[in-house]
């Protein structure tokens, strides 16, 4: 597959927003992200190994072109579902995702992994999408299943799975409109990756047909495009002025620079201030669901040895019972006997 993908310059600038399909790929730690990514742009772009704490460091974007001559832009993420990282690494990479897709993202691959439980936490990140971007961030996501291989070797289909999948992921599946698709990241079949490739651009060109074409935009995402072109627009401006020396043409650069690192710190620091907001009253709620959920389990536990005690003294009494009404036959027998 590698022959028929061409490598981009890694400027999203470059590539024109009217050829080009720009995915985020967020999920937890492990699920094969990366992985993902890798299978989408046909080559190993993005770091992946089997690993219980992650490869991806930081959000990469890589480029390639598909087979209809479109520009596939992939942007791998670290565990934004791991709130353990906490809210300010956290705010820091979506920030820089949003960074790396200015004009917009087509669609985001929430990644899940079949050989992975589904945790309450994956559930609690969805919401912390939603508090974020607000509602209309689900009309563009996308549900990804990696570990075909193991559904295959178990010789169950995708249907059959999510049969059994957990209920809150079912309600996520429901709430992507049914929009799921399974990867194997591992198969050396050239056809077979081909076709999960097709099913999953097929499914990104209905989410821009369901959207009028228009890739998925927010305050936020305005906040940095806007702040982008006008570093962009200041800089064309100071190098068509002939009579800024090099060193004063340099200072001017560095000032530019620094005014839209200030603006992306500003950002940032909303996105984190909001993100520690969200994630804690979801912590909050998991904490008391937990606690819940023992209690219940202890009410029950009890309820059982309750039981269990009342078994064992029906069962005394029936013992004793049974021992009376045998000594009862004997003496009926013994008083039969002597007379």
């Amino acid at each position: 597959m590698e022959d028929d993908l061409v490598d981009l310059l890694e400027n999203w600038e470059l590539t024109p927003a009217s050829n080009s399909i720009s995915l985020a790929i967020v999920g937890k730690t492990g699920n094969g992200k990366s992985a993902t990514g890798n299978s989408i742009l046909g080559r190993e772009a993005f770091i992946s190994d089997l690993s219980p704490s992650g490869v991806t460091c930081t959000s990469e974007l890589k480029s390639a072109i598909l087979k209809d001559g479109r520009a596939v832009n992939v942007i791998d993420t670290p565990g934004l579902f791991d709130f353990s990282t906490g809210s300010e690494f956290i705010g820091r990479e979506i920030v820089r995702c949003i960074d790396l897709a200015k004009d917009g993202l087509h669609a985001v691959l929430m990644v899940f992994s079949i050989s992975s439980r589904f945790t309450r936490e994956e559930e609690a990140a969805i919401q912390s999408l939603k508090t974020l971007f607000g509602d209309k961030i689900v009309d563009y996501m996308i549900v990804v299943f990696t570990g075909g291989d193991t559904l295959e070797a178990s010789r169950k289909t995708l249907k059959d799975y999510i049969s059994r999948c957990p209920e809150p992921l079912k309600n996520i599946i429901n709430l992507c409109k049914n929009r799921v698709v399974v990867f194997d990241n591992n198969t050396k079949d050239k056809i077979k990756r081909e076709g999960q490739l097709k099913q999953l651009i097929s499914l990104v060109d209905s989410i821009a047909a369901s959207n009028g074409g228009k890739p998925f935009s927010s305050k936020i995402f305005s906040q940095v495009k806007e702040g982008a072109l006008r570093r962009q627009q200041m800089e064309e401006e100071i190098e068509a002025n002939k009579e800024y020396s090099a060193k004063q043409l340099s200072e001017l650069k560095e000032e530019i620079y620094k005014s839209y690192d200030d603006q992306i710190k500003r950002i940032t620091e909303m996105v984190e201030e909001k993100l520690h907001f969200t994630i804690e009253r979801l912590e909050k709620q998991l904490a008391e669901e937990q606690t819940a959920r023992l209690k219940a389990e202890k009410i029950a536990e009890a309820s059982r040895l309750k039981s269990d005690e009342e078994i064992k003294k029906l069962k005394a009494e029936l013992q004793r019972a049974l021992e009376e009404s045998q000594e009862f036959r004997k003496q009926a027998e013994n008083r039969c006997a002597i007379l």
